[in-house]
C-alpha cells in the first residue's frame, strides 16, 4: 500500500493541506492513520475519495451535503459528471482516478467523449498532455506504482494507434519520415502522435518504436529513400549522455535531415549542426509540417 502524506494529497489533488484538515475536522471527510511514530499518513482509498470529493466541490456541491453521501454515492456521482461537458481541469482528475483505479470503462468514456466532441488531435494536445505531465509528476514523487502507469499508457497507445490507422490520405506529392527512438528510450506516446500527425498531413512513416540501435536504421536507407528522420531524447538526463546521442547520429547520419526533440533544458549547451531542427513542442512539429 502506498503511503501518502497531506502535502502529497496536495500535489496530486490540486486541494490545499489546510483545507483538508479544514475537511477532516469539521466533516469527516477523510480519516488519516498513523504510523507507530504518530506520524499521519493517507492510503489509496482515502486518496481516491478525496479527489471524487475535490471533483463534486468544483462543481457547485457543499462539503456538507457530501458529508451525508456513502463513498459509493459519492463516485458514482462523479461518474455522471463524465458524461457532461467538464472543462479538461476537472477531466484531467478523472483520468487520474481512472488510472489509479484501474478503470478502463471511465477512461473510454472521458477520451471517447472528447473525440467526438473536438477531434483526436486537441484531446490529444489539450487534455491527454496534460494527463500525461500530472502522471508524470506522480511519478517522480514516487505515488503511482508501474502497473498504474502502465495500465494507462498501453490504454493511450491503443488510441493513438487506433487515430493512425484512420489516417488513409496520401497527397501526390509526399515526403518519407523515419521515426524511431535510441537506445534505452522507451517514451513512445509522443512519437506516435507525430507519426498521427505526419500520416495526417499526407505523408508517409516507416515507423521503428523504441529502443532501436542506430546502426540498424542504415539498412532502412537500403532499402527506403527517406527525406527525413524523427527522434526525441526525454530518458537522456544527463547533458554528457545527449552530446554522446548527438554525436553518434551526426557520425551516421550527418548528410540526413533530422528533426529532433525532447529534453531542452540540457540542450542548452549542445552546438546543433545545420541538417538538424530541433522542436520544442508538437505545436512546432506541426508548423514545420505546414511549411512543406
Amino acid at each position: 500500500m502506498i503511503r501518502y502524506s497531506i502535502k502529497d494529497l496536495e500535489k496530486i489533488t490540486g486541494i490545499k493541506a489546510h483545507t483538508i484538515r479544514i475537511w477532516e475536522k469539521r466533516y469527516g471527510i477523510v480519516e488519516p492513520s498513523r504510523t507507530q511514530t504518530n506520524i499521519r499518513f493517507y492510503s489509496d482509498k482515502d486518496l481516491r475519495h478525496l479527489m471524487n470529493v475535490a471533483i463534486l466541490n468544483k462543481y457547485g456541491y457543499k462539503i456538507s451535503n457530501i458529508q451525508s453521501m456513502t463513498e459509493v454515492e459519492v463516485s458514482n456521482c462523479v461518474v455522471e459528471l463524465t458524461n457532461q461537458d467538464l472543462d479538461n481541469d476537472h477531466q484531467v482528475d478523472n483520468l487520474v482516478m481512472a488510472m489509479i483505479e484501474l478503470d478502463e470503462q471511465r477512461f473510454e468514456k472521458i477520451i471517447s467523449t472528447s473525440i467526438i466532441k473536438d477531434g483526436f488531435g486537441i484531446t490529444f494536445e489539450s487534455l491527454l498532455q496534460k494527463f500525461l505531465e500530472k502522471v508524470g509528476i506522480l511519478w517522480q514523487i514516487g505515488k503511482i506504482i508501474p502497473v498504474q502507469e502502465h495500465f494507462i499508457t498501453q490504454l493511450i497507445r491503443q488510441k493513438l494507434i487506433m487515430a493512425i490507422d484512420g489516417q488513409q490520405k496520401q497527397i501526390e506529392t509526399y515526403y518519407t519520415f523515419l521515426l524511431f527512438l535510441p537506445e534505452n528510450e522507451f517514451h513512445e506516446l509522443a512519437l506516435l502522435y507525430l507519426h498521427f500527425l505526419i500520416r495526417k498531413a499526407g505523408h508517409k512513416v516507416i515507423y521503428l518504436g523504441q529502443n532501436v540501435p542506430l546502426q540498424n536504421i542504415k539498412k532502412v536507407f537500403q532499402i527506403h529513400q527517406i527525406d527525413f528522420l524523427v527522434t526525441s531524447a526525454v530518458s537522456f538526463g544527463t547533458e554528457d549522455s545527449l552530446v554522446e546521442l548527438v554525436q553518434e547520429l551526426i557520425q551516421n547520419y550527418g548528410d540526413k535531415k533530422i528533426l529532433f526533440g525532447g529534453n531542452f533544458e540540457a540542450f542548452k549547451s549542445i552546438f546543433f549542426p545545420e541538417n538538424f531542427t530541433r522542436f520544442n513542442s508538437v505545436s512546432d512539429f506541426s508548423k514545420f509540417l505546414s511549411s512543406l
